[in-house]
């Protein structure tokens, strides 16, 4: 996890606001909610736990869209929140890294195999840290056992003194090295940003470029992303946006908006829901790697077992989990949390139905708000993807402009 996607949420204020039109319909309805009415009600729900914002949107495999947003966007004004307004990704931009990494290999210019020293010689060193023995691969797949330790706010007073602090990728790499490492390479399952630091140093190595930028090229422009960027370190958000939040504990919710993220090469990157639900659905469809990257990047491990109690049967491949469906079979996903925005996402994996929740809001003062949080976005996404699978619904329609 990144630091503040264990630091949730709080209360808020707003009223819930359906943005998408149903379908009138011949056919009598069926018992319980149409998808949109579910859409509607799971956003509320959200909302209801003390989330300030929530916004919503599912595609169907037509591409038609239903969008539900919740609350407000700025407690002290009460604007609503926007129906496709910039959020930060945080660590969903750990597929994009992933989609980067699979394209060199399919291209041959580097190997899933290939040791970490191999491309940063010398750079995983000290405390029984070795990266003649960590691949490609396990930086991926979280399985490298290098030792997470990015700075991180736990109080209000450290938001304000920390948050326009500015890292190089080597320095956050360094705190990782002067701790032991969690397993041996291989041996066991434990999330690790540092991993994904080392591959965005590996991409620079491979490319002469910086991994922002082969993102950019490889990814976001063939598939006309152009409302996912990377913003480096600057500490604002593009407009529009909902106001960040962070629950610190009973009476203590701070507006934690401006903010430089701790890795501003890997986690600097802000998005919609649109382009998240067009990047995953172009990832699952094949339009981003050859197949047999795709089958590579599919291949999963269980998550450790505290990561099971937020991710319940999730496995993780090749930065990008597996989770169960309740309507059957699996759903591939990314969320992400940094800074008061908490994402979920999910495709089906034909990548023809997809779903994304950003709340801008994180309950992360208790074990208890967060599962909360995690439960109910993890239950818009369910139903959203179940949905599509289900005969005789009511269908979507798109919203009037989209």
């Amino acid at each position: 996890m990144s630091p503040t996607l264990r630091k949730h949420l709080a209360l808020a204020l707003g009223v819930a606001t359906l943005l998408a039109t149903e379908v009138a319909t011949a056919v009598a309805r069926p018992a319980g909610p149409s998808p949109v009415e579910r859409l509607r009600q799971d956003t509320e729900a959200i909302h209801a736990l003390g989330v300030s914002g929530v916004q919503a949107r599912v595609v169907a495999p037509d591409g038609r869209q239903a969008v539900a947003t919740s609350g407000t966007a700025d407690l002290n004004t009460g604007r609503p929140v926007a129906a496709d307004g910039y959020f930060r990704m945080a660590s969903t931009s750990k597929t994009l890294v992933a989609i980067v990494v699979l394209q060199l290999e399919a291209e041959g210019r580097l190997f899933l195999d290939d040791t970490v020293d191999h491309w940063l010689p010398g750079v995983v060193r000290g405390n029984g840290n070795d990266g003649r023995r960590i691949t490609v691969r396990q930086l991926l797949q979280h399985t490298s056992g290098i030792h997470d330790d990015l700075p991180g706010y736990t109080t209000p007073e450290e938001y304000y003194q920390q948050r326009h602090d500015v890292y190089e990728p080597e320095q956050l790499v360094a705190r990782a090295m002067a701790h032991a490492p969690d397993f041996a390479p291989g041996g066991g399952w434990a999330y690790s940003n540092t991993g994904y630091i080392l591959l965005d140093m590996v991409i620079e190595k491979a490319t002469g470029h910086p991994a922002h930028r082969e993102i950019e090229n490889r990814v976001l422009r063939p598939l006309g992303l152009d409302r996912t960027r990377w913003l480096g370190t600057s500490p604002t958000l593009p407009r529009p946006h909902a106001r960040a939040y962070q629950l610190f504990g009973p009476g203590s919710r701070v507006d934690v908006t401006d903010q430089i993220p701790v890795d501003h090469e890997s986690l600097s990157w802000v998005t919609t829901t649109r382009d998240e639900n067009d990047l995953f659905r172009a990832l699952l469809s094949g339009r981003l790697l050859p197949a047999r990257q795709l089958a590579e990047m599919k291949r999963t491990v269980p998550v450790s077992e505290e990561v099971q109690q937020l991710w319940p049967g999730g496995r993780y491949g090749l930065g990008l989990v597996e989770r169960p469906l309740s309507c059957g079979g699996t759903y591939w996903s990314h969320e992400g949390g940094d800074g008061g925005y908490i994402t979920l996402n999910g495709v089906t994996d034909d990548g023809r139905r997809s779903a994304a929740v950003s709340m801008s809001e994180a309950r992360g003062d208790t074990p208890k708000h967060i599962l909360e949080q995690e439960n109910a976005a993890g239950a818009l996404i369910d139903h959203a993807l179940c949905a599509g699978g289900r005969r005789g619904g009511a269908g979507e329609r798109p919203l009037p402009g989209q």
